[in-house]
């Protein structure tokens, strides 16, 4: 069986994950990965962090840091936050050496075919400083929406804003810094020239991604694509190799594809194997990105680019799950007002499969959605953990033992939850929202079905043995309780005749009167830990209102 692998958004080290990012795609990615294995297929969930971007200078900056030091901080406090809210990767990866070879010979190949053109370009200039200005160094206005905009790419509409194209520019870094511009001579790669590819692969995947990062790609398609810069004149990164750009860096968002292949090797550990294996398109692995609407261009387009320009050498993704925004008691999560609440609290505070449930049924995946304290609370105690511990001991005051046979009527409701988990859970129409509230409409059901004494024992133990294997890939503490105990919570479509009786393992149980009379203030009371001012996903790094 050919593998998948699932590729969560490249986070950027300049500070931590707050539950905005969570939320995102390092859950559903983890979620979906879950669900793959309990159906028996091969999975690689990986990701590895950006620390070439623009975005850990300005933040190191701000801090009165090094980027070095704020990288390697960084690195150590997203790492926490993805084990502690149990995200299933092996960890991230070193960017040392080996990664910056992996990235040099990516790009070099492309070179040495001639994929690449020297382009003069105009870009914004910080007068004092005697540095040029892109993608996090500089702010200004988006020339296509008019929103306040990062160099690189808006937030507000994901569309490109390439070298002078950002309105009323400004220094990040030192915004009384007078702009001027500048002519560089940079290497680019022409989007263009891969314009009949690119139709061509969207076509094939229409109605696989969601409404609005469809839109998004229908709307780029429909200008003339820009051209990629591939070296840009920088002091951080990886230097560029090439002759005709001496003293320049790497592009940082152009390192994503190779950076990711570094990262699906790691993980996987057979070292002995070339870098760039496991995407090698003669061995047909499923890959799958989950990432932000704002990185729509880069990752469903940009970084597409790259890899069609290696010919048929690579494997191309299968589709793009991209989620929007989630704000924070109705407003963006915001660093500079303390307007955030880091994953690691958060975990700390309210047990991790509550807290993942509840990111779950809340997820941002078509539109903008919130998250509260209050709601946070009614989730986890009122909606799932006070019923499903309710089945728990309704289950466990029948007195199940052995193994019980089950009824045809049985196994027929047990196939049709089990067919709804897979819908919710199956791509194209992938979703954890609809998973959670399956959860929440089975567990009502099964409370009445075994507080009726003329429910089959055997009837009983399977749907409840199904609705925890659906529930599995988000609770994740609950089931390897379950499995511990000989739990089988594979998601396979057959049916038995008989099942083993097993207790149902309980949630956990509100801490206190307190904790259960909270609200939400303007102003969440979980503030931010002084690592710096966070953190964001490739296309998604850190800006001061996220």
């Amino acid at each position: 069986m050919s593998r998948t692998i699932v590729v969560a958004a490249t986070p950027t080290s300049n500070g931590d994950l707050h539950i905005g990012h969570m939320a995102g795609p390092y859950l559903a990615g983890d979620v979906y990965a879950r669900y793959l294995r309990a159906t028996g297929v091969p999975v690689t969930y990986t990701t590895c962090t950006d620390d070439s971007q623009s975005y850990v200078v300005s933040t190191a900056r701000r801090l009165g840091t090094t980027p070095e030091s704020l990288c390697a901080t960084s690195t150590a406090a997203i790492e926490a936050s993805l084990s502690a809210m149990g995200i299933s990767m092996t960890g991230l990866p070193p960017i040392d050496e080996v990664y910056r070879h992996a990235v040099l010979e990516f790009v070099t190949a492309l070179y040495e075919a001639g994929r690449f053109r020297t382009r003069t370009v105009r870009l914004p200039y910080a007068t004092r400083a005697g540095t040029y200005l892109f993608d996090g160094l500089v702010t200004g206005t988006c020339p296509v929406c008019l929103a306040g905009s990062s160099g690189g790419v808006c937030e507000a509409c994901g569309h490109p804003n390439n070298y002078d194209q950002l309105l009323d520019p400004r220094s990040t870094v030192d915004p009384d810094d007078p702009v001027s511009y500048r002519d560089a001579e940079i290497l680019v790669l022409p989007m263009e020239d891969y314009r009949d590819r690119l139709t061509a692969y969207f076509a094939e995947r229409a109605g696989k991604w969601r409404t609005h990062a469809a839109q998004l790609i229908g709307e780029l398609l429909a200008r003339p694509l820009p051209e990629i810069p591939v070296t840009i004149p920088a002091g951080w990164g990886v230097p560029a190799p090439f002759p005709e750009t001496h003293g320049q860096m790497l592009y940082p968002w152009i390192e994503a594809m190779p950076a990711v292949m570094y990262s699906t090797w790691w993980s996987v550990g057979d070292t002995a194997l070339p870098v760039d294996e496991h995407w090698r398109a003669e061995h047909d692995a499923e890959v799958v990105y989950f990432h932000g609407y704002d990185n729509v261009y880069h990752w469903g387009l940009m970084d597409l680019v790259f890899l069609l320009a290696h010919g048929d050498r690579y494997v191309l993704p299968a589709v793009n799950v991209c989620n929007e925004f989630y704000d924070l008691a109705g407003e963006k999560f915001s660093t500079s007002r303390n307007h955030l609440i880091w994953s690691v609290d958060l975990v700390a505070e309210v047990p991790r499969d509550l807290v993942r449930f509840h990111l779950a049924l809340t997820a941002p995946e078509q539109a903008r959605t919130n998250f509260s304290r209050e709601a946070l609370h009614d989730t986890a105690y009122r909606r799932l953990g006070t019923p499903w511990n309710a089945l728990a001991d309704a289950m466990s005051a029948r007195g199940l033992a052995g193994t019980l046979p089950v009824t045809p009527a049985g196994r027929r409701r047990a196939a049709a939850m089990l067919e709804r988990f897979h819908s919710g859970y199956a791509l194209p129409g992938y979703s954890m929202n609809r998973v959670a509230e399956t959860v929440l409409t089975h567990l009502a059901r099964l409370r009445d079905l075994a507080a009726d004494p003329t429910t089959a024992h055997g009837d009983l133990v399977l749907e409840v043995r199904t609705l925890l294997a659906g529930a599995a890939p988000i609770l994740v503490d609950t089931a390897e309780a379950a499995t511990a105990a000989g739990v089988d919570l594979s998601l396979s479509a057959v049916q038995p005749d008989s099942v083993p009786a097993f207790e149902l393992p309980r949630l956990p149980e509100e801490a206190s009167h307190e904790a259960a009379d909270h609200r939400d203030s303007a102003v969440p009371d979980l503030l931010p830990l002084p690592l710096s001012a966070g953190a964001g996903a490739r296309g998604r790094p850190l800006r001061d209102e996220r």
